[in-house]
C-alpha cells in the first residue's frame, strides 16, 4: 500500500531547503594544518539535501538562506548557480568589510584515510543566516504563491543561534499551512548547542520542531539527545542494534503520530576510509531496511547522510513505497561518498543501477 503524505498537486517547486551554506575548503590528500592549497566547494546539511534532488533527481528546487552581500557571499550563489537550484529567495545582507556586521560561513574539511579519521573545523559564528528572521524571506509568496511540495531543514540550522530556533519554527508552521510537507535532519551537534543553552534548549527547540514534522530523520544520539528518548539495551550512543532502532522508530511513532517515516542510516566504521553501510526506516508501523553495503569504500564520507536523505526523499515523492525510498536513499549516499566535496555526483541511472544490483565493472 501506498504512503499517503498529500503532496501538492500544484507547485513551483518540488523542493526547498532552509540552512547555512558554507564555503568548503579541501586540502584534498593534505592536512588542513600543512596545506598551501584549498579546493573551494559550497555545501550545507539542509542544502545538500535539495542539491542531490535537483542534480541528480531532476526536481525543480530552491533555497531559502542568507549570505553577507560580498565577493564571497557572490561565490557561493554561483556555486548554487551551477548545482542547478534556484537563488531568488537568498536574503542578501550588508556587511562591512571585516564581517563584524555578518559574514559568511566557511567550512575547512579534510577527507581521512585508513586509522585516520575525516576532520572537519568550521568558521561560521556571526553568519548572515544565523541573524535571519523569518521577515526577511517573503514566505507568503513562496508558499502560498508559489507553491512548495515539500521542506527540508534540520538540527544543523536550528542550533546556529538564538535567532534560527525561532525562524526555523515560524518558517515550518508557515510550510504547513500551506500543505508543504516537511522533513527534519535532527544532525544533533552538542559544540553547537553549547552556546545557546546546551542540551536543554536542544530538546525544548528540537520537540516543538517535532510536532510539525513528516519525515523525521536520525540516529540514536539524535533522538535521545533531541527528544529524550531512552532506549533500553543500548549499549552506548551509535551502538543500537536492528532491534533497538525499531524499538526506538516505534516509541517515536507512539509520541509524535504526526511522523509519517522516521529513517535513519546505519554505518559501521571499519576505517575511515571502509564502512559497512544501508539504512532503515519505519512507515505505517513497518521497518524497512535497505541493501546493505559492506565493505564500502569511502573516497569522502562527508554529505552521505544528507544524499540519503535526498535519495530517500525523492523515493517518497515519487512512488510513495517507503521500501523503494529507503533504498534510493542507501544507494545516493553509498555513491555520493566515493567522488569528493559535500554534495552529490551520482545520477539517477547510477543510484538505480546500484540498487539493482549493479557492479563496479568499467562503463565503456
Amino acid at each position: 500500500m501506498a504512503l499517503e503524505l498529500n503532496l501538492r498537486k500544484e507547485a513551483m517547486w518540488d523542493a526547498v531547503s532552509l540552512g547555512e551554506i558554507m564555503l568548503r575548503l579541501d586540502p584534498g590528500d593534505e592536512r588542513i594544518r600543512v596545506a598551501r592549497n584549498f579546493r573551494a566547494w559550497e555545501g550545507g546539511g539542509e542544502y545538500n539535501v535539495v542539491r542531490g534532488l535537483r542534480k541528480c533527481f531532476g526536481m525543480k528546487t530552491t533555497v531559502l538562506t542568507a549570505f553577507a552581500d560580498n565577493e564571497v557571499g557572490r561565490l557561493l550563489e554561483d556555486f548554487i548557480c551551477q548545482g542547478g537550484v534556484d537563488t531568488s529567495h537568498i536574503c542578501w545582507k550588508k556587511t562591512d568589510g571585516i564581517g563584524r556586521i555578518c559574514r559568511n560561513g566557511l567550512n575547512f574539511t579534510e577527507r581521512g584515510y585508513g586509522v585516520r579519521g575525516a576532520v572537519g573545523c568550521s568558521d561560521r559564528f556571526n553568519t548572515a543566516i544565523s541573524q535571519a528572521a523569518p521577515e526577511d524571506f517573503d514566505l507568503e509568496y513562496l508558499f502560498g504563491v508559489q507553491g512548495v511540495r515539500w521542506l527540508h531543514t534540520g538540527g544543523i540550522y536550528a542550533a546556529l543561534s538564538e535567532q534560527s530556533c525561532k525562524t526555523v519554527i515560524e518558517v515550518i508552521k508557515i510550510a504547513k499551512k500551506y500543505g508543504t510537507v516537511i522533513s527534519y535532519d535532527l544532525n544533533y551537534r552538542p559544540s553547537m548547542w553549547s552556546a545557546i543553552g546546551g542540551l536543554e534548549k536542544a530538546q525544548e527547540v528540537n520537540k516543538e520542531i517535532a510536532k510539525y514534522v513528516d519525515v523525521m530523520i536520525g540516529n540514536e544520539e539524535d533522538f535521545t539527545a533531541c527528544l529524550g528518548f531512552e532506549i533500553e539495551g543500548n549499549e552506548g550512543l551509535k551502538k543500537l542494534s536492528i532491534d533497538g532502532y525499531k524499538k526506538m522508530m516505534h516509541k517515536a511513532a507512539e509520541a509524535y503520530p504526526n511522523f509519517k517515516v522516521i529513517a535513519t542510516t546505519l554505518r559501521t566504521v571499519k576505517t575511515a576510509t571502509v564502512n559497512d553501510w544501508s539504512a532503515i526506516c519505519y512507515a505505517d508501523g513497518e521497518i524497512y531496511q535497505a541493501k546493505e553495503y559492506n565493505g564500502l569504500e569511502i573516497y569522502d564520507r562527508v554529505g552521505g547522510g544528507d544524499s540519503f536523505a535526498s535519495g530517500l526523499v525523492y523515493g517518497l515523492m515519487t512512488t510513495g513505497d517507503a521500501e523503494k525510498a529507503v533504498n534510493y536513499g542507501a544507494a545516493h549516499g553509498a555513491l555520493a561518498m566515493t567522488t569528493p566535496g559535500d554534495t552529490s555526483m551520482a545520477n539517477k541511472k547510477e543510484v538505480e543501477a546500484l540498487m539493482g544490483g549493479a557492479g563496479a565493472r568499467v562503463v565503456r
